[in-house]
């Protein structure tokens, strides 16, 4: 008689978490912020227009920011290779988890599910109302900009309009950022990209990967204060050295 065989055995595939910092965009043509040309770094004063007591308080900053987000047309960027491979990694079948620090939704774009994107610093694709909290579009209120509204008030309540954006003085999403602390704790191999790991809480995940047994690669121009914990770190520019990286994570 045949012996009967037993079916092949598939390993699984580890979970993979990235993290990513404004780094990872500049290819778009989106500037980071702490970066050697960075915006804090040109311009310490831009500080001021992401910061919400600023914002909320002093007009002549809310006109600013306004002008700085049309001039910026981050609306208009696109993904680049390093978004792309992120995509690539997650539909070859390897368990992926995005957590970005930034608001660009970049990685949407790319191709990444919505539900795999977790967002700490929320998007620049929308804009809410401080008073009444309704949300809509960023264009929308970037096109009454463009048509002379140097402060657009929202439609419904009259009230200050500011960007889905967490500035600064705000805080983080608690659902978002336990999500994100979840999948950290969980993941086996943890990929900071492009983040200078200098704003907590979203720097602190690469140190409570690493106390988990994850694996941590850190891929970013400038040293972090979290080179020392990491397994691999790369210096190399992101658009090529991300995608040869997780190439390797391919099953």
């Amino acid at each position: 008689m045949p012996t009967p065989t037993s079916p092949p055995v598939r390993s699984r595939l580890p979970l993979v978490a990235i993290l990513s910092g404004a780094g990872i965009s500049t290819d778009s043509g989106i500037p980071d912020y702490r970066g050697p040309n960075g915006v804090w770094r040109r311009d310490p004063d831009a500080e001021k227009l992401v910061t919400y007591d600023h914002y909320m308080n002093d007009p002549r900053i809310r006109r600013r920011s306004w002008r700085m987000r049309r001039d910026l047309q981050a609306l208009e960027a696109g993904p680049n290779a390093a978004h792309l491979a992120v995509t690539d990694l997650e539909r070859s079948g390897v368990p992926v988890r995005v957590i970005t620090q930034n608001v660009d939704g970049l990685h949407q774009r790319a191709g990444m599910p919505d539900r795999k994107v977790l967002e700490l610093h929320g998007s620049a694709r929308t804009v809410v109302c401080t008073v009444c909290h309704v949300r809509g579009p960023m264009s929308e209120a970037l096109a009454r900009l463009e048509a002379g509204e140097e402060d657009p008030r929202c439609a419904a309540c009259g009230g200050v309009l500011k960007p889905g954006t967490v500035m600064f003085g705000e805080r983080l999403d608690p659902e978002v950022l336990g999500q994100a602390l979840a999948v950290t704790k969980a993941c086996e191999v943890f990929v900071a990209v492009g983040t200078s790991l200098q704003v907590q809480p979203a720097a602190g995940l690469a140190g409570v990967a690493a106390d988990h047994g994850a694996r941590l690669v850190i891929v970013n121009a400038e040293e972090t204060p979290y080179d020392d914990l990491a397994d691999e770190v790369v210096r190399e520019p992101i658009g090529t050295a991300l995608p040869r990286l997780l190439r390797q994570l391919r099953p």
